[in-house]
């Protein structure tokens, strides 16, 4: 798997503000509507959005950086590694042995070969035990290998509207064991987002949700941005006005200087995707000014433009 701060072209000491930058340029530069037909900047986009959707994140920043391509797995990575910190003493029985069992210390890195063993009961000075293939450490290391509760997880796959995505939702889903579980999808997730699901509530037979994000009629996301585009009659654009804009929330009116040209944009901040375990932080709305030509002009209204262009022609216009 490609490093996610190569893919966006930033260091990993790089802020939050510097990932986003990047994530904006690259995602202009790889959107399919500007490469149509293009395979390879279709996945290249699909990458970077991956890779942003993790280091836009503060706290799977962390984890990414701490393990890799194993960061989805970090809290049992974690768990795991408490759970043999607060284990790191066994007992084993003895059959007829010197005394009546043996402690050793497998400490959290399972390094069994390298410790050193005694007899508690200090009737010899020490025990020895088999450390060859196939011997009693290999089968201890390869029981908790095959422990259950470190088992990979499985994907299932759900589809959620831009609508629920700004506002989180949840999804009845079909276990692989027959049952059904209602789950909770964050506001915020984008496509490729994975959401985490434990039945039971257990870290064994953990599952991830793997989110896609239907197209939008009205508005095209990039990221926590949304763009949409506004409709303006001519004579409006030429002369100023208040418009009103669609946003995820609502309508908001939008301000538009006199000449207005077709096909500026305006910013309203605050207006698109909340960012992902963070909803109180939230993208822009872009807003691109369309606009609309007159049809079906009477003779009065031919007329006016007729010396409009006179006009505009004596000054060189």
């Amino acid at each position: 798997m490609s490093d996610y701060y190569e893919l966006l072209g930033v260091s990993r000491t790089a802020s939050q503000n510097d990932v986003r930058k990047a994530y904006r340029r690259l995602a202009r530069q790889h959107h399919p509507d500007v490469n149509k037909g293009d395979k390879a900047s279709e996945e290249k986009f699909k990458q970077i959005n991956e890779a942003y959707g993790v280091l836009s994140d503060e706290d799977n920043r962390r984890k990414y950086d701490r393990y890799g391509d194993n960061w989805e797995h970090a809290d049992q990575i974690e768990e795991n590694a408490s759970r043999d910190r607060q284990n790191s003493t066994f007992f084993w029985p003895s059959d007829g042995g010197p005394g009546p069992d043996v402690e050793f210390d497998v400490g959290g890195d399972h390094n069994w070969k390298s410790r050193f063993f005694r007899d508690r009961s200090g009737a010899q000075p020490g025990v020895e035990f088999d450390t060859g293939p196939g011997g009693i450490f290999d089968d201890l290391l390869r029981n908790l290998r095959n422990n259950p509760r470190q088992a990979q997880a499985q994907e299932l796959s759900t589809e959620v509207s831009l609508d629920e995505a700004f506002r989180g939702t949840t999804r009845l889903v079909d276990l692989p064991d027959g049952r059904r579980l209602e789950v909770k999808i964050p506001a915020g997730v984008d496509n490729g987002s994975r959401v985490q699901v434990s039945p039971d509530g257990k870290s064994a037979g953990d599952l991830h949700l793997v989110v896609s994000v239907k197209e939008h009629p009205r508005f095209e996301r990039q990221g926590r941005d949304l763009y949409t585009e506004v409709e303006a009659p001519l004579e409006d654009a030429i002369l100023g006005t208040n418009l009103t804009v669609q946003t995820l929330t609502g309508r908001l009116a939008l301000t538009i200087p006199a000449e207005t040209q077709n096909g500026r944009r305006f910013r309203l901040a605050g207006q698109g995707m909340p960012e992902l375990n963070n909803p109180a932080s939230r993208g822009d709305l872009f807003a691109t000014i369309k606009v609309k030509l007159p049809t079906g002009l009477n003779d009065e209204e031919q007329g006016l433009f007729q010396r409009l262009k006179a006009i505009r022609s004596q000054r060189g216009d």
